[in-house]
């Protein structure tokens, strides 16, 4: 320990132990997976950011070490610690000048992000530019002075190779296309068992991955157009989520960038026209459901019975108007007009 001590003085780190751990201190593999919560601050004791608060909830950091993660220092002190230490290590500015980059897409990060508009995980910090305000003062204040950083840490799990699933970001593209049809199982696993959010959130990750994937393709091409068709279903499955939990506006918004690629989609327009319906565009409603017909005339029974449907739900909310506008132009209920004289 002392010699590991004096190693990391002369790289410039001081470490402070806290709480010891317990076992044997890990050798740490290239692909071991390190759970931790983490403090940072500065000198002066000022927090720049807590794992246990961030975003409004409490969740520790995940790190698969040598995937070149942006801030090195940390798998470097990470892989001091034993499972259960907590210490504190006082990083020189050599090691902390990445850090308001880090902190910007963890922030972000924290607070979640839509599949199908960006990432949400640690591999969008390379797209993070230093000339850029991270719209957070005390970050800003930071890049444009940096200084020594205190990483107060708690090492909660070691997990060495094999012995866990990889989260997309850490996967290579080969892992990542082999994972997506085990995940879009178990969506479907969880949808019949009528746990609509856990799948949702199946098709969520594997959408992801693909969207990671197709980036690299040049749209047109036959790589983008093979996994465009690996995601179609995924999405049509999103979309039946959302629709169950009342997200009406993002399935029109999905369906309609479905058929706009893919005329013949059948079960887009009969998603997208089931969401009109339910926000009361009636003539975008019919114009979804006669497409339905007219692709797949065996349909016409299950698309009478939504228009059906429809056609009920307009006559009661005509019926309700009315009535809630009665009387409002009723003379004789009216107070009698003021005279003048």
């Amino acid at each position: 320990m002392e010699e590991e001590g004096r190693k990391l003085l002369e790289e410039g780190i001081r470490k402070k132990l806290i709480s010891p751990g317990r076992g044997e201190l890990s050798t740490f593999p290239n692909g071991t997976k390190v759970v931790f919560h983490y403090r940072t601050s500065l000198s002066d004791g000022t927090v720049l950011d807590d794992s246990r608060t961030m975003g409004g909830r409490s969740k520790p950091m995940e790190l698969i070490l040598g995937k070149k993660f942006k801030l090195a220092v940390w798998e470097r002190i990470l892989i001091t610690m034993k499972q259960g230490e907590v210490a504190e290590f006082t990083c020189d500015t050599k090691h902390t000048a990445l850090y308001p980059l880090v902190s910007q897409s963890l922030r972000n990060i924290s607070v979640g992000k839509d599949p199908l508009e960006g990432q949400r995980h640690c591999c969008g910090i390379a797209q993070i530019h230093s000339h850029h305000s991270s719209g957070h003062k005390d970050l800003d204040h930071l890049q444009a002075n940096p200084q020594p950083l205190v990483f107060a840490i708690e090492m909660l799990q070691v997990l060495p190779p094999g012995s866990f699933q990889l989260d997309m970001w850490a996967m290579t593209d080969k892992e990542k296309l082999d994972a997506v049809p085990q995940i879009h199982e178990e969506g479907n696993a969880l949808f019949k068992e009528g746990k609509i959010k856990e799948a949702k959130e199946k098709y969520y990750n594997a959408i992801s991955c693909l969207k990671n994937l197709q980036m690299k393709e040049h749209p047109g091409d036959e790589g983008w157009l093979r996994l465009d068709q690996m995601i179609t279903p995924l999405l049509l499955n999103y979309c039946q989520c959302q629709l169950l939990q009342g997200h009406y506006y993002e399935v029109i918004e999905h369906c309609s960038s479905l058929v706009f690629k893919y005329e013949d989609n059948l079960k887009a327009y009969y998603k997208r026209g089931k969401a009109h319906a339910a926000v009361w565009n009636e003539k975008e409603a019919r114009a979804d459901f006669a497409k339905v017909v007219a692709l797949d005339p065996s349909l016409e029974a299950s698309v009478n019975k939504e228009l059906k449907a429809l056609e009920e739900r307009l006559r009661s909310k005509k019926q309700e108007e009315k009535g809630r506008y009665k009387g409002l132009f009723d003379f004789n209920t009216l107070p009698a007009a003021a005279t003048t004289g």
